[in-house]
């Protein structure tokens, strides 16, 4: 039973943070125009995971933190275990949407998940660790540097391997669309990173009057 408002506030944003991951990898197949290229629609609600990882950093900690994203990874795996399953049950003749369509949609997820999984631990680990570094370096202050300044060097990291593992090694996309890919999403990312700032002083702000 939840008898503190920290645990329900971490709850809260455990919530977001694990539900944004797995979402991300169900809609990665779906490729997004942009000003600048095409981008994976996957990368839309990562930014929302790196903002809670810096903001939940300084309210529960590294490790907390460490904790969470092994359990996410974790969730992530066992969403592919139900999807893969889901894809593999035979298709009612009926059925809104057909085997092939269906199989297309999410039947390519294996690579994904597998780049995703390895990428958002990856990069998670990398965050947890360069914000602490930052929040050393301005003694805890410099809200916007901390939080962006770790973001933009694990979301550089995090892009190449899920562009690599899940993209390129099956053979779906070449290594020059990758980098094309990789380039047009980690500006994007870096744009929405950018464009949270203010969020995340909202964040802090609503936990220093919470907790």
């Amino acid at each position: 039973m939840l008898n503190s408002k920290k645990q329900i506030i971490f709850t809260i944003f455990a919530g977001i943070f694990i539900t944004s991951a797995i979402v991300a990898e169900l809609i990665s197949a779906k490729s997004v125009p942009t000003p600048l290229s095409p981008i994976i629609a996957g990368i839309i609600p990562w930014p929302i995971v790196f903002l809670l990882t810096d903001v939940m950093n300084d309210y529960f900690g590294k490790e907390t933190v460490k904790r969470l994203s092994y359990i996410t990874a974790g969730l992530i795996a066992f969403c592919f275990l139900l999807v893969y399953i889901a894809v593999e049950v035979p298709t009612d003749a009926n059925s809104y949407l057909s085997d092939s369509e269906f199989r297309k949609a999410f039947g390519g997820s294996l690579p994904i998940m597998i780049g995703s999984i390895t990428a958002f631990l990856v990069s998670q680990l990398v965050d947890v660790q360069l914000f602490g570094v930052f929040n050393k370096l301005t003694n805890g202050r410099m809200i916007w540097l901390r939080s962006t300044g770790s973001t933009v060097i694990s979301q550089l990291i995090d892009g190449f391997i899920v562009l690599f593992i899940g993209f390129w090694l099956p053979g779906v996309y070449s290594f020059q669309e990758i980098l094309v890919f990789w380039i047009s999403g980690y500006s994007v990312k870096l744009i929405i990173a950018v464009l949270l700032t203010p969020f995340v002083y909202l964040m802090h702000a609503l936990a220093k009057r919470i907790f």
